[in-house]
């Protein structure tokens, strides 16, 4: 498997299955611990997806398929994504899991349009399900351990340190993303030198003739 290919999997496994543990307590916590009712968490779950869906396309069409360094855009984006833990643990009322959940929208409607770009230009063109099956099922059982696993973790410790186990998780997988980065920076960097270079020959060429 190709080497950045396996990065950007490994990166996604830990941040999806770290959000894994809270989907199944998120509720409870704005209940239990915010005192925010039902009502708010299905306010807060549409505010990710009326932040994320109408922006995705757009930032899609006009940014992320333009840009040379899809890294750099994934990078950003997985930022605001990790912020996201710290927020929860901050928040004393609704308002700020709100505002969370907009950073949660925007950061994922700029990262995984990206994702998706990078593995479609990584993947072995003639192991393409396998890869694809490789990561659906890494997701899969990732995020099925982490259901379990979040629950244990609210009712032993409480919310507020699942999310700092949440966001331990999600940044070890920011972190994978950086290495990313420079892998795919020292290859375009060297591109753009061998371009340099051809370029060079063919001017001195023309100056011999």
């Amino acid at each position: 498997m190709n080497k950045k290919l396996a990065l950007l999997i490994l990166s996604d496994i830990l941040i999806v299955s770290s959000f894994g543990l809270i989907g199944p307590i998120f509720a409870l916590f704005i209940n239990q611990d915010l005192a925010g009712g039902v009502l708010s968490a299905g306010i807060a779950t549409a505010i990710y997806w009326g932040v994320k869906s109408p922006i995705q396309l757009p930032l899609s069409k006009y940014l992320i398929d333009k840009h040379k360094r899809k890294t750099q855009l994934l990078l950003i984006g997985t930022f605001l994504i990790i912020t996201v833990p710290l927020m929860y643990v901050l928040a004393e009322d609704v308002k700020l899991i709100f505002l969370a959940q907009a950073v949660y929208g925007f950061g994922t409607a700029l990262a995984y349009p990206s994702w998706f770009s990078l593995f479609t230009t990584y993947m072995d063109k003639k192991k393409k399900g396998f890869e694809y099956s490789l990561w659906s099922t890494s997701i899969g059982l990732g995020s099925g351990a982490a259901a379990f696993f979040g629950a244990s973790i609210a009712k032993a410790l409480g919310f507020r340190p699942l999310f700092l186990v949440v966001g331990a998780i999600a940044f070890a997988g920011f972190l994978i993303l950086i290495a990313l980065d420079r892998v795919e920076n020292k290859k375009i960097s060297q591109g753009e030198e061998s371009i340099k270079n051809k370029s060079k020959v063919l001017n001195f060429s023309k100056i011999k003739k």
